[in-house]
C-alpha cells in the first residue's frame, strides 16, 4: 500500500509515525496512508520557505508569469492522469474531476497575467516637484488549509496567486484526498518553480494548529465547514496573521412563475445532485413562488430525479459517484431521517442505495424533500450531500428574505423571464454571490469568490483582484528631488562626456536584457 508523504523541499518524513487511511469511495477500501504531521514537520518547511522567498520575490514579474504558463501547460498534459487520481480519492466522476481541475486552471490563466496586475499607481506632480508612486509586495510565507471537496481547484486558487505576487506557500490539503495537491506542487517544481516556494504538509488539527499559531506564517487562506472557518479566523487573527476563511452555505435557488421549469429541472439536476451535492456552491434548495408553481416543479422533478444515475467514478454515464467517506454518508442519512422527524415531506428517498458490484462503497441516492419550513434544522444546517428540499414561498417578497435571513450567504439564483424581478432581487438579497438563470454562480477567474454572514469571515475574498490584495501589501513612495539634487559632483545634471560619449543619464536609457 503506498503512503502519501509531505513535499517538503522535495523530500517527505516526519510526522511522528502518525498517519490516516486515505480510502477508494468506489469500493470502501483503503488504498493508501497519509503521513500526518508535525509542527516540527511545519518548521522544517517554514525554514526552506524563508530560504527561498526573497530571492523568488526579487525575480521579475514576467518570469514568475513564465512559470504559472508552463505549469498550465504541464497540467493540461497530465489531466488524464490528474482526474482518475482524483476522482480515485474524491469518488466524484472523471467529468466532474476535470471540472475541478480546469477550473483551478482558470485561476493560474489570471496569475498569467501578474506583472500587469503588480504594475502600481503614479501620480506625477502631486505637490510641488513631488510625485507619489505605490507597490504591491509580497507578504513572505502564506499558508493554506483546502477541504476535500475540491482537491485541485481550491489549492490552485490559493496557491495560484500567492506564488505569483512573490510569496511562498504551504499547503496543508485535507487528509483525505491528499494525492492530487502533491502531483500538482510536482508539476510546479517541473514547470522551473524554486524549491521550498510551494511544500506541501499533511496532517490533522495539530498541523491546522501549527500554521495558526507560527510567527513566520503571515497569512492564511482556509475553506471549509464554518464552525472551523471561525475557529481558524480567530485564532489566526489571535496570532497577528491575515485571514480569509471560507465557511459553509444553504445556497437558494427561487422559481419564479414564469420561469422556463424545464430549464430550471435541468439546472437542479446538475446543481443539487452533481457531485453528490458536495460542494459549498450547491443549489440544495429551491423555492417556488406560489403553489401553483411548486407542485408544477415537483410533478418535474420528480422522473428527473428519478432518471439520474449513481456510478463508480469512472462510468462516463454516471451523473455523480460516491461520496467521499463512510462516515459522511452517515451523517447524510441522519440529516435525512432529521427532516423526516420534522415534518418535511420525503417524495424520494435515496438511502439505502447500493450499486451492484460495489456494495461497499460509499453511495447515496439522491432525495428529495417537499414542504420543508425555515424553523426545521435540516433546512438551517448544510448538509452537504444529494438532497434536494422545497421550501415553497407565498410570495416574491418571502422569496428575497428567506436566503436573506438564512445565517449563511454564499451563492443564490433566481429562474425568471422578468428583467425587473431579477434586477430587484440581485439588489436587494442578502447572499454575496448571485446567479440569475445561471444555478451555481461561481464567479470567473477575473473576478473573485467570496459569501457573506456565516459563508466567509474576513474581508477579503478569493482569487481575482481581491486574492491579489490579500497576498500583497502596499507601499506607497512619496519622492521630491530639489533643484541642484542631480547626480553630477557641482549638482548639476550630467552634460555629456568631453570626447561627446554618452551621458551618465543617456547610460540611464539603454534598454536592458528583459526575462
Amino acid at each position: 500500500m503506498r503512503t502519501i508523504d509531505h513535499l517538503i523541499v522535495g523530500q517527505g518524513g516526519g510526522g511522528a509515525g502518525r498517519t490516516a487511511d486515505v480510502f477508494d469511495p468506489n469500493t470502501g477500501r483503503v488504498q493508501a496512508s497519509v503521513t500526518l504531521g508535525t509542527a516540527a514537520d511545519l518548521d522544517r518547511a517554514v525554514a526552506a520557505a524563508r530560504g527561498a522567498q526573497p530571492g523568488w520575490a526579487a525575480t521579475n514579474p514576467q518570469r514568475r508569469a513564465r512559470v504559472m504558463f508552463r505549469f498550465k501547460e504541464l497540467v493540461e498534459a497530465n489531466m488524464d492522469e490528474l482526474a482518475h487520481l482524483l476522482s480515485s480519492e474524491h469518488g466524484k466522476v472523471i467529468a466532474d474531476a476535470k471540472g475541478d481541475i480546469q477550473r483551478g486552471l482558470e485561476v493560474i490563466e489570471f496569475c498569467c497575467g501578474i506583472p500587469h496586475v503588480l504594475k502600481g499607481e503614479y501620480t506625477q506632480g502631486a505637490g510641488p516637484g513631488i510625485d507619489v508612486y505605490s507597490m504591491r509586495q509580497p507578504l513572505g510565507i502564506g499558508a493554506g488549509i483546502t477541504p476535500f471537496n475540491f482537491p485541485a481547484m481550491i489549492p490552485l486558487w490559493m496557491s495560484g496567486v500567492a506564488i505569483a505576487t512573490g510569496n511562498a506557500f504551504l499547503l496543508k490539503p485535507s487528509e483525505r484526498d491528499p494525492s492530487v495537491p502533491v502531483r500538482l506542487a510536482e508539476l510546479f517544481l517541473e514547470a522551473g518553480l524554486p524549491q521550498g516556494i510551494l511544500q506541501v504538509v499533511h496532517g490533522d488539527k495539530e498541523m491546522v494548529d501549527a500554521i495558526l499559531d507560527h510567527a513566520a506564517i503571515a497569512a492564511v487562506s482556509f475553506v471549509g465547514s464554518s464552525d472551523i472557518a471561525h475557529y481558524v479566523y480567530r485564532r489566526g487573527v489571535a496570532a497577528g496573521k491575515r485571514v480569509q476563511a471560507m465557511g459553509g452555505a444553504k445556497n437558494h435557488g427561487i422559481v419564479m412563475p414564469d420561469a422556463d421549469l424545464d430549464q430550471v429541472v435541468a439546472d437542479l439536476s446538475g446543481a443539487a445532485f452533481g457531485s453528490a451535492g458536495e460542494r459549498c456552491m450547491a443549489l440544495p434548495v429551491v423555492v417556488p413562488v406560489g403553489d401553483k408553481t411548486a407542485e408544477a416543479l415537483r410533478e418535474k422533478l420528480i422522473p428527473a430525479i428519478d432518471a439520474l444515475r449513481v456510478g463508480v467514478s469512472t462510468d462516463a454515464e454516471a451523473h455523480y459517484g460516491p461520496v467521499v467517506t463512510a462516515q459522511h454518508r452517515q451523517r447524510i442519512e441522519q440529516w435525512i431521517q432529521t427532516g423526516v422527524d420534522e415534518g418535511a415531506e420525503l417524495v424520494v428517498d435515496g438511502r439505502g442505495f447500493k450499486l451492484q458490484g460495489h456494495e461497499e462503497g460509499f453511495f447515496i441516492g439522491p432525495s428529495l424533500f417537499d414542504r420543508v419550513t425555515p424553523a426545521m434544522s435540516a433546512y438551517k444546517e448544510e448538509i452537504f450531500g444529494p438532497v434536494l428540499q422545497i421550501v415553497r414561498a407565498p410570495d416574491f417578497e418571502t422569496a428575497v428574505r428567506l436566503p436573506s435571513e438564512h445565517q449563511y450567504g454564499n451563492g443564490v439564483a433566481i429562474f425568471t423571464r422578468n428583467g425587473h424581478a431579477a434586477r430587484e432581487f440581485a439588489a436587494r438579497v442578502n447572499v454575496g454571490m448571485v446567479g440569475i438563470n445561471v444555478p451555481i454562480p461561481v464567479p470567473v477567474a477575473y473576478h473573485t469568490f467570496g459569501g457573506w454572514k456565516r459563508s466567509a469571515f474576513g474581508d477579503t475574498n478569493q482569487h481575482g483582484m481581491e486574492g491579489v490584495k490579500f497576498w500583497t501589501k502596499v507601499k506607497t513612495v512619496t519622492q521630491r528631488w530639489p533643484d541642484g539634487a542631480g547626480a553630477g559632483s557641482g549638482g548639476d545634471l550630467p552634460r555629456g562626456s568631453e570626447d561627446g560619449g554618452p551621458s551618465r543619464i543617456q547610460d540611464a536609457f539603454v534598454i536592458p536584457t528583459m526575462g
